[in-house]
């Protein structure tokens, strides 16, 4: 698809209570970690990054990941990945943004940011990892 048909827009993720003292980060194009956050009590993290969207609608961009045809999520890095060599933690979460609905696909066509939250936490207390569902998404 030509470029010149995609409609950029901003996505931000919100990580909601994380663990305290883990590093985070968005994954580079390369695969290398994107702007490190570290939640010091908690608090939550925010990572932002220019998506791109065509008709169907179809995601774009640096940090836009594809799993077949239709699946297309963001990574966030965690622990070691994230860029903490001594943490003993390596994971990473996955974050949809293939299936927003029509109203919030409608927003990101005509330009508008969205934002996705999901926990941070997982059951066991530690970071959530591999898919991690949305807890709210909204128009920013």
């Amino acid at each position: 698809m030509a470029r010149a048909d995609q409609i950029p827009f901003q996505l931000r993720i919100v990580i909601r209570d994380p663990v305290p003292g883990v590093l985070h980060s968005l994954q580079s194009a390369d695969g290398a970690p994107l702007d490190p956050k570290r939640s010091s009590a908690g608090e939550s993290l925010a990572f932002e990054c220019s998506v791109r969207i065509a008709a169907g609608p179809k995601f774009f961009g640096d940090q836009v990941r594809r799993e077949g045809p239709v699946r297309r999520f963001v990574y966030i890095r965690i622990g070691a990945m994230a860029g903490d060599i001594m943490s003993s933690l390596s994971r990473r979460m996955k974050i949809d943004i293939h299936d927003l609905d029509a109203a919030l696909v409608d927003h990101a066509m005509a330009g508008g940011a969205i934002e996705i939250s999901v926990n941070g936490t997982g059951k066991d207390g530690t970071p959530a990892c591999a898919t991690v569902p949305a807890i709210a998404r909204r128009k920013a």
